[in-house]
């Protein structure tokens, strides 16, 4: 059985490069859509998605006739503060770069830690990974989740930073750990 992975297609503010977290629900850009439909992706029996409506969409165009179960707690992180704001907004800010001095584990101011948000993506999958049906599962999430999965699934191991995906990419994790790049 396989896991197939997968960041959700362009938006807006990914072309912006902004903190799109789980407050913002925006929908994919032309741009996004386009890179889609260009792209081959692994087959999948089922499909799980984050609740956000970027995923839902890239679910729809990646998978068509596939029902979503929705997975509350795959949605993004809560960016707090910082919720689609780029570095051209952040840039000079204390608070911005006491968090980027932490490395990143800093909660973001008013929003989540990255261990609380590994944490529930984690919990969330292994909920789903205990009911799911021996057939191969697409995920249609966030990066931040997908680095979360993989920081806790992937053998060898790698941190959190090493599996960070562009839009539309993702990972094939097997049940043994070993995984693949896609697309």
């Amino acid at each position: 059985m396989k896991w197939i992975l997968i960041r959700h297609g362009m938006t807006r503010g990914n072309m912006e490069k902004r903190y799109v977290g789980c407050r913002t629900d925006e929908s994919l850009c032309p741009e996004g859509i386009a890179q889609l439909k260009q792209n081959l992706y692994p087959a999948a029996r089922h499909v799980y998605t984050s609740p956000m409506r970027r995923c839902l969409e890239t679910a729809e165009i990646l998978y068509p006739g596939i029902r979503s179960e929705i997975v509350p707690d795959f949605r993004e992180c809560d960016f707090g503060a910082f919720e689609y704001k780029n570095y051209h907004d952040l840039n000079g800010r204390e608070d911005y770069q006491t968090w980027i001095d932490s490395g990143g584990e800093l909660p973001f101011p008013g929003g989540e830690s990255r261990a609380a948000f590994a944490a529930r993506c984690v919990r969330a999958f292994e909920r789903i990974r205990k009911k799911a049906p021996q057939e191969d599962c697409a995920l249609i999430v966030h990066g931040g989740t997908i680095m979360a999965l993989m920081e806790a699934m992937a053998r060898p191991k790698g941190n959190y930073y090493d599996y960070q995906v562009q839009n539309g990419c993702g990972y094939i994790l097997e049940e043994d750990g070993s995984s693949q790049a896609i697309p």
